[in-house]
């Protein structure tokens, strides 16, 4: 299984759809990637030498901001929002919808799946 920049790459999978697996890659990138590499896109990840990977490593580490840090940068622009008192900040820390999304339906992923009232998930028991 290749490593590129600390991600497991799955074998099976063409390069160009394997390199998404890594934070900050898409698919458009990752055809930018590897046209500058000058790898082939229909290339599966367990043909690829070590060569070919450390020539893609040298591309992404040179133009992207890949996994730790653009998490880092993520962060940092969520504790800045937090800290000037926007609306959106707030709605972070309180673990809400940021983007104008209704919060009276639709919300559970955000909240992490809490059903808070008393009909929502019970289980129904059987009648004897």
């Amino acid at each position: 299984m290749p490593r590129i920049l600390g991600v497991n790459i799955p074998e099976e999978k063409r390069i160009e759809i394997a390199l998404t697996y890594i934070k900050g890659i898409g698919v458009f990138s990752s055809r930018k990637i590897l046209e500058e590499a000058s790898i082939d896109l229909n290339k599966r990840a367990r043909d690829i030498t070590s060569e070919e990977v450390g020539k893609i490593q040298k591309v992404i580490e040179a133009k992207y901001k890949v996994e730790g840090e653009l998490k880092r940068i993520v962060m940092m622009n969520i504790k800045r929002l937090k800290e000037i008192g926007a609306y959106r900040g707030s709605r972070h820390s309180k673990g809400l919808p940021a983007r104008g999304q209704r919060t009276k339906t639709n919300n559970r992923t955000v909240r992490g799946n809490v059903r808070r009232t008393a009909g929502s998930g019970k289980v129904k028991t059987e009648k004897t």
